[in-house]
């Protein structure tokens, strides 16, 4: 019997990246996410250029760790000297924010599969000061706000429908009045250690470089497919 997964071909035939990348990733990041912005308003195949997974470790009972992964979307990429760092933000009560708690290191994983593209970005994580949560959590819609309010993410409900009276709750709370940021609501800031560019091409013999960040600065070298 055939296996419609096991049978499942592509040939990528998108693009190329060469031997001589820029030396550090910042400016190969800009661009790339700039050509990902670029393809979603021009061709609207790739529906949201700023959609990553996240993945973060897990600590069990016994210490064992376990890693766990969600789409979440980046609000900030930039540089902090020669570090490159990417933005998030979320409740800090849900799963993601008590394991980056408790393992202040994650990885992210931007898929452009339009453009038969992916970066690897990992490195150390620590959380936005009140300023810049507050700075970015007055930007988002209304209605995003009070589900930041009306959502203890990641705990049990009983139904959509107390999910919906919750918000209904909060939207009560603050009608006529502005939303704040809830104070277990903000941003962390991934500053990476390790950037890898992949492009697909075909055979299967895609393009891989990876930067390494140390004392002396971004080291980089082409990596076999």
């Amino acid at each position: 019997m055939t296996d419609p997964l096991a049978d499942s071909r592509t040939d990528y035939l998108a693009g190329a990246l060469a031997d001589d990348a820029p030396p550090s990733p910042s400016a190969l990041l800009g661009t790339w996410m700039q050509e990902a912005l670029d393809r979603h308003e021009q061709e609207g195949d790739l529906p949201d250029p700023t959609a990553a997974v996240l993945s973060t470790v897990a600590l069990d009972a016994d210490g064992s760790p376990r890693p766990r992964s969600r789409t979440v979307l980046v609000k900030g990429l930039g540089e902090d000297g020669e570090a490159l760092t990417a933005t998030l933000y979320t409740n800090r009560d849900s799963a993601k924010g008590r394991e980056l708690a408790a393992v202040p290191r994650a990885a992210l994983l931007l898929p452009w599969y339009a453009l038969q593209r992916q970066v690897r970005i990992e490195g150390t994580v620590a959380q936005l000061d009140d300023d810049a949560s507050d700075g970015y959590f007055a930007r988002r819609p209304r209605a995003s706000q009070l589900g930041a309010w009306a959502s203890r993410q990641s705990a049990p409900i009983a139904s959509r429908a107390e999910l919906e009276a919750q918000l209904a709750e909060a939207a009560a709370r603050f009608e006529g009045t502005d939303v704040p940021r809830p104070p277990f609501w903000g941003g962390y800031r991934i500053t990476a250690e390790r950037v890898e560019f992949w492009q697909g091409r075909s055979g299967r013999l895609h393009d891989r470089i990876a930067y390494e960040r140390g004392a002396g600065g971004w080291t980089r070298e082409r990596l076999q497919p």
